[in-house]
């Protein structure tokens, strides 16, 4: 085994500020509506994944997080054919090389399953390597949609659109970019995590639960996704945060109105998560204006974007509300030092319980993957992450 057969990249996290929720298609995972998402910053939170392939492997084989797991995911399946069937019509490999059995190894460091894009960062550098690995020149967004929706959000960096498409076969179901992480660098996000465990109703059963059931979810795709996404589209154009901040957190709200509509209905947010969204509004009222915008995705935890002056105010107020005795509270880009303190003593909601937001993750808009050099499997293709 050469190093050269092992590709090794690292995939970013997406968060949607226009929510994709629903399909057309389960086994193409083609949305009922476009989505608009923000990518984050890779040396902060996001997947690696190794792959090669040998002669020598018997089955192909998966690790988790250093833990092994079956490779008969349809969809994960699904997306090596798909690979495997372009590589044969390009003629970018060799067939004796179709018929090896390949080995992933990939890692998140950040919590899997737990509302924060954990299959969108991992498929996106999944099919990211195995594109590299087999040679193939493809639009990789397709490829990754057909692992987990989202995921083709992921290989871009930036502000990226996720076009729902009207053809059958998905071929127009396609990501796009915005603007790319250097055109809006003010922009920050705060991620508040709430929990970090996995959710109690999965993404994929939640959608199409509320495909079968939500009227609301009829009236959203059809009304009023379609408007919102070409208003924050252009807000992110003219960088205006005002306009940004209100679409993000008006699509947020009725993406689990939709959730609630559903029957039965899928509750992903806590009342800690409420309680977010109570300050956050109550803090953009004492300022006058929409300094924050709060979203959540299929879980309890908060993802707030603003820019960066006014990282050290919110964060003093975070902080300030939710009481912690984690040292390490604030990580990624860190804590920030300053901010307007004042106001606390007099801000209308009362500290919360000790601990019940666990830590806070500082970041900021993203590039997309990256082919990196440090590989998770060894020259022999095993795991090194694994005893």
């Amino acid at each position: 085994m050469d190093e050269m057969d092992c590709v090794t990249v690292i995939a970013p996290v997406n968060i949607a500020v226009i929510k994709y929720w629903g399909k057309r298609d389960e086994k193409l995972i083609l949305p009922i509506n476009d989505s608009v998402s923000v990518t984050l910053d890779t040396s902060i939170m996001c997947a690696k994944t190794s792959v090669c392939f040998g002669p020598e492997f018997t089955e192909n084989e998966i690790w988790l997080n250093g833990v092994k797991t079956s490779f008969s995911n349809p969809r994960l399946v699904n997306v090596l054919d798909k690979i495997k069937n372009i590589a044969a019509t390009q003629r970018s490999v060799d067939n004796a090389v179709l018929t090896w059995k390949v080995r992933v190894c990939s890692e998140n460091n950040f919590p899997t399953a737990a509302g924060l894009a954990s299959s969108a960062a991992g498929y996106a550098c999944l099919v990211t390597a195995l594109a590299k690995l087999y040679k193939i020149k493809t639009d990789v967004s397709v490829l990754a949609r057909i692992g987990s929706g989202s995921a083709c959000r992921s290989v871009f960096g930036g502000f990226v659109r996720w076009h729902a498409g009207v053809n059958a076969d998905g071929s127009d179901s396609i990501a796009t970019q915005i603007a790319d992480s250097t055109h809006w660098p003010e922009m920050k996000a705060l991620i508040l995590v709430v929990s970090d465990i996995k959710k109690h109703t999965s993404s994929t059963i939640g959608m199409m639960n509320s495909v079968n059931t939500s009227d609301l979810l009829k009236y959203r795709a059809k009304y009023s996704v379609p408007r919102r996404t070409e208003e924050i589209s252009e807000a992110i154009l003219k960088k205006d945060f005002t306009k940004f901040a209100e679409l993000t957190m008006k699509d947020s709200n009725q993406f689990h109105a939709v959730c609630l509509d559903t029957y039965p209905p899928c509750v992903y947010m806590t009342d800690v998560s409420h309680k977010i969204v109570e300050i956050i509004h109550a803090y953009n009222d004492m300022c006058g204006e929409l300094k924050v915008a709060y979203t959540f995705d299929a879980g309890p935890n908060a993802c707030l974007y603003l820019l960066d002056k006014e990282v050290p105010t919110v964060l003093n107020l975070i902080k300030h509300l939710f009481p912690t005795s984690n040292l390490d509270f604030v990580i990624g880009l860190g804590d920030v030092d300053g901010g307007d303190c004042k106001f606390l003593n007099s801000f209308p909601i009362q500290p919360q319980a000790k601990d019940i937001i666990k830590y806070v993750i500082h970041t900021k808009v993203g590039k997309g993957p990256e082919v990196v050099t440090s590989h998770l499997l060894d020259k022999k293709g095993n795991p090194l992450n694994v005893n």
